[in-house]
């Protein structure tokens, strides 16, 4: 199985990369990020007065133990079918965990977040939360 890291799980590595580290040594070549997932990490880390560290880091998880995979046109249409039916069943999901969704849809992948409430009622997604006690 392999595994698409959602924005908690990698804010979570990237302060304390020790505390997931036995899940990215254990699941190692079956990691995966969104594009859209990375996009807080790089907030979070613009927003520190000397950002250098930390985008290093953000280089070195991407260079050295997972794999990006971008929001295409096949993410796209999967939001839209998702989101579609969503609504008509009037269930609110929040637009950027959606597109996380999307991803980890389409490229058939567990998605690991620590907002598992957030993600249930998103049909045919698998959910695992590694920071779970």
């Amino acid at each position: 199985m392999s595994y698409l890291l959602d924005t908690k799980i990698v804010s979570a590595h990237l302060r304390q990369p020790r505390g997931l580290m036995h899940r990215f040594v254990q699941y190692s070549g079956r990691l995966y990020v969104s594009s859209v997932a990375l996009a807080e990490p790089y907030v979070w880390a613009f927003r520190k007065p000397n950002p250098t560290s930390t985008l290093a880091a953000i280089e070195v998880m991407l260079r050295d133990e997972v794999r990006r995979l971008d929001f295409d046109d096949d993410c796209a249409k999967r939001f839209g079918q998702v989101r579609a039916e969503l609504l008509e069943r009037g269930v609110g999901v929040s637009f950027l965990d959606l597109l996380i969704a999307a991803v980890a849809l389409v490229h058939d992948l567990t998605l690991v977040t620590h907002n598992t409430a957030d993600f249930r009622n998103i049909p045919g997604l698998r959910l695992e939360d590694w920071l779970a006690p």
